[in-house]
């Protein structure tokens, strides 16, 4: 499995992503933001992005599931590049502001709740305690993340590559 990371980016560099002529274009610019990094927020989710999606929504990973704003945390917003290769995901300052608030209501229980929901056939093998607590780490570095990307009125960008 891939390694998820959501970058925080300006309203500059978020026009840049849309306006991408190509897949091509759109891979440069995504790395340069993770390369270059200058003056960009990010919050590394390591392979836990896959736990905690499912977690927020209903144990599954898809795009349509769940219900806005914890949908929208890992697969939510714009899909910029939906293929085996790599995901890019854009959410707005607006968004952002809602998955933040959203966010902060989802305490440890919450979280177990929804990681239980987790159909271990779809999942895979490293389902169980340290799985969780692995993916709870990971998650309470998003909720900061998200905060400061919200209160900064940055978009936000999430991005899974091979």
């Amino acid at each position: 499995m891939s390694l998820g990371v959501h970058f925080a980016i300006d309203a500059e560099t978020a026009d840049r992503l849309l306006a991408a002529a190509d897949d091509d274009e759109l891979a440069a610019l995504v790395e340069e933001i993770e390369e270059e990094g200058i003056g960009v927020g990010h919050c590394d989710t390591d392979k836990a992005w896959d736990a905690i999606h499912r977690s927020l929504t209903d144990g599954y990973l898809g795009y349509a599931n769940g219900i806005y704003p914890l949908n929208a945390v890992i697969l939510g917003g714009v899909q910029l590049h939906e293929g085996d290769d790599y995901i890019v995901g854009l959410l707005t300052p607006d968004q952002v502001r809602d998955v933040a608030d959203a966010m902060a209501d989802v305490d440890r229980e919450a979280l177990k709740t929804g990681y239980d929901r987790i159909d271990v056939e779809d999942y895979g093998p490293n389902f169980g305690d340290e799985d969780f607590a692995y993916t709870w780490a990971n998650f309470t570095d998003l909720v900061v993340f998200f905060r400061q990307a919200a209160d900064a009125g940055s978009h936000v960008i999430f991005t899974v590559g091979q």
